[in-house]
């Protein structure tokens, strides 16, 4: 937890507030950075110091800076809530000691913290394990589909097991996936299909790694089995990694509004292909499977959430631009507000419904030792039934309730076999958001340093700002909130000048054993450059593949069909002097 909040003044004076240290000692700045922080040097201006604006920059560069919160949350007086919402992302789960409980039957995880590490990317790791002693920061989550053809990166999500799959499960249950059914290789790539050497034109070598992930038929403990499903549609299984994204400033790109996005594929529409599911070329606006599909249209422009919420017209229109695949435009209703129900099935007054799937409480179900335990255990766990210990309820009545447990369809604060309550309050709920939204990007470094000046006219020069768009505007951040939060303040961030590096948009790589759907969203550079100092790694792309920034840089000129091709071939053809200036340029912003 971060023990100190730093506030941006005028004059840029540093003023430490400490929430748990007894004494109130604010982090000294870098004496290198020190007496020109705050000003404009070389080819960066005074504002490029603050990611963040002056509502959403930690001047703290220390070990812990992911966490802290912005200084909005304090100006806007919610530090109270946002260290409260804090413990629900560090806090394990538990089956049912309060005051954490209400881990699911089953989970992708324990808590959030797991996946992300000092609230940072998650970390590579050579074996994929979620809840072993040295899986701490294994911010990896299965991707199962049907593939279109062997070996392809497109193709529906199973239905079999979750879109995030599950992993564990609470005794006497089986997970839905059994990891020692589970492999991953990690496979070195030999040669660039693009056809450049993967030694620089001065000598120095890079190398390469990708992952091979396979899981067993065995290893799916459902009814059906995926695998059966995919051979009765003539296609077979696929199977990905995705590593979790660092979840600091998430609320700062909350705060962007709808028209800026828009502006922004229109400006890159006619150079580059674009998602049709984002971006409708005929049209150049929209289409209609960018907004987050909670969202619908109400009377004269205004709009209802799927929850009754009401937004006023012109106040919010959810579109997407969280996750890798641009599946959520909102972070109170997509992204973390989703994960603490969908990772731990945690329920919530808004979500009463298990995060599990039919095919999982059939089996489950169907499970001689499951119906066995349960008889012998009676009422000892919450995902137990109650049952009459001398036999007068036969096995067929226990798996009927088994299922009425488990399964998606079943609201668990009406169901008759155990009448459930939230286990996260709406209070609960609204800390933590305020938390997640309030969550700080750390101040930028060494930007007085002539090689860092150097390596961002290069970025710029070798077309990288083209996707890695530096800077934006928020809007008047009239964020949407829950109905059952209505009315409650979030941290703000209105006409905050802020630094991303991101285009909000996806693009495609064509790496080897590329992301699932071949489309990914331009991942944010801010405050990367501080990943190793808070969490002891600085592992990059959307697998943790790339183990330094040049090994990501390389795999976009991996083919000569991704997008950054061009860039990332300059940038093999820089000397090493401009290659490192490149690089550090980017560990600084």
């Amino acid at each position: 937890m971060k023990t100190a909040t730093y506030l941006l003044t005028a004059v840029i004076v540093l003023v430490a507030a400490a929430a748990c240290d007894p004494i109130d000692t604010p982090v000294p700045q870098r004496e290198s950075d020190a007496k020109y922080v705050g000003k404009a040097v070389g080819n960066f201006t005074a504002e490029e110091w603050y990611p963040g604006g002056l509502l959403g920059t930690t001047d703290n560069i220390t070990e812990g800076c992911y966490e802290d919160e912005a200084p909005a949350v304090s100006e806007q007086g919610l530090i109270t809530q946002f260290n409260h919402g804090e413990m629900f992302f560090e806090r394990n789960v538990t089956l049912n000691t309060a005051p954490f409980k209400g881990l699911g039957p089953a989970s992708v995880r324990k808590s959030c913290l797991d996946c992300h590490p000092a609230y940072g990317h998650g970390k590579w790791q050579a074996t994929y394990e979620a809840n072993t002693a040295r899986s701490f920061g294994n911010g990896y989550l299965l991707v199962v589909y049907y593939a279109n053809q062997p070996g392809s990166n497109d193709g529906a999500y199973v239905s079999e097991v979750t879109g995030m799959p599950q992993t564990m499960a609470a005794d006497p249950f089986l997970p839905p996936i059994d990891e020692s059914g589970i492999s991953l290789l990690w496979l070195p790539v030999t040669a660039m299909e693009s056809g450049l050497p993967m030694r620089f034109p001065d000598g120095e070598v890079y190398s390469l790694q990708y992952p091979e992930l396979t899981i067993a038929k065995e290893a799916f403990n459902t009814d059906p089995n995926p695998y059966d499903t995919a051979q009765e549609k003539g296609l077979t299984m696929g199977f990905r990694l995705e590593s979790t994204i660092g979840i600091i400033g998430t609320g700062l790109i909350d705060a962007l509004s709808e028209d800026a996005i828009r502006e922004q594929y229109r400006a890159e529409a006619p150079y580059v292909e674009l998602n049709p599911a984002f971006w409708d070329k005929a049209a150049n606006d929209f289409a209609a499977s960018a907004f987050y599909n909670n969202w619908q249209a109400g009377a004269n422009g205004d709009g209802i959430l799927a929850d009754g919420s009401h937004v006023a017209r012109g106040e919010y229109k959810p579109v997407k631009r969280f996750t890798y695949a641009m599946t959520r435009g909102s972070l109170q209703d997509g992204a973390g507000a989703n994960a603490i129900w969908n990772i731990t099935n945690v329920s919530r007054p808004d979500r009463p419904y298990l995060y599990t799937t039919v095919a999982w409480a059939r089996k489950m179900s169907e499970t001689p030792s499951v119906i066995s335990a349960i008889r012998q255990e009676g009422s000892a766990s919450p995902y137990f039934v109650d049952v009459n210990k001398d036999g007068s309820v036969t096995d067929d009545e226990i798996a009927e309730a088994v299922f009425a447990l488990l399964s998606p369809t079943t609201n668990q604060f009406d169901n008759p076999y155990h009448n459930f309550e939230p286990e996260m309050t709406a209070d609960q709920f609204y800390d933590f958001m305020v938390w997640h939204r309030g969550l700080s990007i750390p101040r930028a470094r060494n930007l007085h340093e002539e090689d860092v000046q150097r390596g961002k006219e290069l970025f710029s020069e070798m077309g990288c700002a083209s996707c890695h768009r530096p800077s934006w505007k928020t809007g008047e951040d009239n964020y949407w909130s829950p109905a059952m939060n209505e009315g409650k303040p979030l941290p703000r961030y209105a006409n905050q000048t802020i630094w991303p590096y991101s285009d909000f948009i996806q693009h495609r790589l064509y790496m080897k054993n590329d992301i699932h759907g071949s489309w990914c969203r331009t991942t944010p550079l801010w405050g990367r450059g501080l990943s190793m100092l808070n969490t002891g790694a600085s592992d990059r792309l959307h697998d943790c593949r790339a183990r330094t920034v040049v090994e990501a840089i390389m795999w976009h000129a991996y083919s000569r069909q991704s997008d950054a091709y061009g860039s990332a071939e300059k940038f093999y053809n820089l000397s090493k002097e401009d290659r490192d200036a490149v690089v550090k340029f980017i560990e600084s912003i």
